[in-house]
C-alpha cells in the first residue's frame, strides 16, 4: 500500500492573473491587479501580468503538458473580470473556459475551479472593494452566472482562495492590491469575504451538478512558539475564517482583540448561518511554518513571517508579536524548508474539525532555477531542492492520513512558472521553466519526478 487511494486527486494548480495575460483582450476588465501592478514601486521591477505566462493563448499546449504529467485534476481559477466586467456575461471569455474544462474532461483531468484568486474587478474595488457588504453580493451574482455556464462539467468548486491574503495584505499591510494600511476596513474584508464565501457557495448549489463537490481554500498559518503569542495570531490568522465557515462563528478572544480596532458592527443577524454553509472539502495551502514571539508592549522589531513588510502588520491586533527568523534551509522567498509542519497542521484540522474532508490545494517552493543543455543539445532544468521539498510534503500528507487526517487530494504549486504578485517574476514555483520573453515550457527536473511519482502510486 502507498497510502493513497485509487480515488485520490493528484494534480497541479495556477491561478488566471498569474499566468493568463491577455488583460486587455476580449472584453475583459481591469482588476485590482492590473492597477496595483502598473502603479510604480508596487512590484519587483515593475513587472505586470499583462502577458505573463500568455497562457490564454497557450492553453492547449498547457493542457497537453498536464496530460503527459499524469495528474488527474487541475486547480485553476476564473477570472471574475474576463467573464463577468460590469456584472454582465462575457461571452468571449466564459467560452475561454468552456474550452479549457471540455479539454481536460477529453483527457481525464478533473477540473478544479476557484472562483477568486485575489483579481477582483477594479470597479468593484472603487466602489469599496471586499470592506463593503455589497462585493460580497455582487460576488454571488458573479458565482450564478458562471456555475450556470460550467456547472455541469466542474468537479469541484472552490469560492476563495486564501482570504487573508486578500483581506489583511490587501487592506492591512498594504503590499498586495489594492494596496490600502486601514487594520478596522481589513477585519470588515475578512466578514465580507466570508459572506462572499457562504453566499457563493448557496448560490452554486443552486444552479451546478448535484455531484459537483464544494470547498474554500485557506492559507493556514502552523504557528509555533510562545503560547499567548501563537494564541492572538491563530486568531487573525486561522479561527477568523475557520471558525465561522465550519459553524462556530467568530472566536471571543479574536473579538477581544480588536476590540480597539473595530466593533465589529459589519456583522449582521443571519451572516452566521449563511457563512457556514456546508463545504465538501476545505483546501489548504501549506508551504512553511510560522515563529510567533511575545513582544514586550512596543512594535515588534523583527518581521519575519513570511509576508512582505508593508507599512503595517498584516496580523491585526498583533503589533508587537515578534516572527524571529526560523532554522533554514530556505526557498528563494526566504521560507524555513519544513515538511513537519504540514503534517501537524493537517492533524490539529482532524481534531478541531473531524468531519471536514481536507484537500492541499497548494504545495511547492521556489528556487533559482537555471536552464542548462543536456548531451543531446536539449534544454533541462535541475532542481533537486524542489523534487525534495515535494517528496518530503507528500511523505508528510502520507503520514497524516496514516495518523487519521482525512486528506483527499494533493496539488503541486505551480504548474508554470509565473507572475509572483509583487515580486513579480522574480520567484519560480513552476514544475515547467517559462521563459518569459518567448513563451517557452521547458520540465525541470520536478515534473519529471512528479510523474514518475505519479505513475509508481498509479502502479501500486
Amino acid at each position: 500500500m502507498n497510502g493513497f487511494p485509487d480515488d485520490f486527486l493528484w494534480g497541479a494548480a495556477t491561478a488566471a492573473y498569474q499566468i493568463e495575460g491577455a488583460a486587455g483582450e476580449d472584453g475583459r476588465a481591469p482588476s485590482i491587479w492590473d492597477t496595483f501592478s502598473r502603479t510604480p514601486g508596487r512590484v519587483r521591477d515593475g513587472d505586470t501580468g499583462d502577458v505573463a505566462c500568455d497562457h490564454y493563448h497557450r492553453w492547449q499546449e498547457d493542457v497537453a503538458h498536464l496530460a503527459e504529467l499524469g495528474v488527474n485534476a487541475y486547480r485553476f481559477s476564473i477570472s471574475w473580470p474576463r467573464v463577468f466586467p460590469g456584472g454582465v456575461l462575457n461571452r468571449e471569455g466564459v467560452d475561454f473556459y468552456s474550452r479549457l474544462v471540455d479539454a481536460l474532461l477529453e483527457r481525464g483531468i478533473a477540473p478544479v475551479a476557484t472562483l477568486y484568486h485575489w483579481d477582483l474587478p477594479q470597479d468593484v474595488e472603487d466602489a469599496g472593494g471586499w470592506p463593503v457588504r455589497d462585493t460580497a453580493f455582487r460576488f454571488a451574482e458573479y458565482a450564478e452566472a458562471i456555475g450556470e455556464e460550467l456547472g455541469d462539467r466542474i468537479h469541484t468548486w472552490t469560492t476563495l482562495n486564501e482570504p487573508w491574503c486578500s483581506a489583511f495584505l490587501g487592506y492591512a499591510s498594504g503590499v498586495h492590491a489594492p494596496g490600502r494600511c486601514d487594520p478596522a476596513a481589513a477585519l470588515a474584508a475578512a466578514h465580507h469575504l466570508n459572506l462572499a464565501h457562504g453566499l457563493a457557495n448557496g448560490a452554486l448549489r443552486a444552479v451546478v451538478a448535484p455531484t459537483a463537490r464544494h470547498s474554500v481554500t485557506l492559507n493556514l498559518h502552523h504557528l509555533r512558539g510562545d503560547p499567548e503569542a501563537v494564541r492572538r495570531v491563530d486568531a487573525v490568522a486561522n479561527r477568523v475564517f475557520l471558525d465561522p465557515m465550519l459553524g462556530g462563528g467568530y472566536p471571543a478572544d479574536l473579538l477581544a482583540d480588536t476590540a480597539a480596532i473595530t466593533d465589529w458592527g459589519f456583522v449582521r443577524d443571519g451572516d452566521q448561518a449563511v457563512i457556514a454553509a456546508p463545504l465538501d472539502a476545505l483546501g489548504v495551502n501549506y508551504y512553511n511554518p510560522t515563529l510567533a514571539r511575545d513582544g514586550d508592549g512596543s512594535p515588534a522589531p523583527d518581521s519575519d513571517h513570511g509576508h512582505a513588510d508593508g507599512a503595517a502588520t498584516p496580523f491585526v491586533g498583533c503589533d508587537d508579536v515578534a516572527f524571529p527568523r526560523q532554522p533554514g534551509p530556505y526557498t528563494e522567498m526566504g521560507w524555513p524548508v519544513d515538511a513537519t509542519g504540514l503534517t501537524e497542521l493537517l492533524l490539529r484540522l482532524r481534531r478541531e474539525y473531524p468531519d471536514t474532508p481536507l484537500l492541499i490545494t497548494e504545495n511547492g517552493a521556489a528556487f533559482d532555477d537555471r536552464v542548462t543543455a543536456d548531451a543531446s543539445g536539449g534544454r533541462r532544468v535541475h532542481d533537486d531542492r524542489r523534487v525534495a521539498y515535494l517528496r518530503d510534503h507528500i511523505e508528510a500528507v502520507r503520514l497524516a492520513r496514516e495518523a487519521g487526517a482525512d486528506v483527499r487530494g494533493y496539488f503541486a504549486w505551480s504548474l508554470l512558472d509565473n507572475f509572483e504578485w509583487s515580486h513579480g517574476y522574480s520567484k519560480r514555483f513552476g514544475l515547467l521553466h517559462v521563459d518569459y520573453a518567448t513563451g517557452a515550457r521547458t520540465w525541470k527536473d520536478s515534473a519529471h519526478w512528479y510523474r514518475a511519482h505519479l505513475a509508481e502510486v498509479a502502479r501500486r
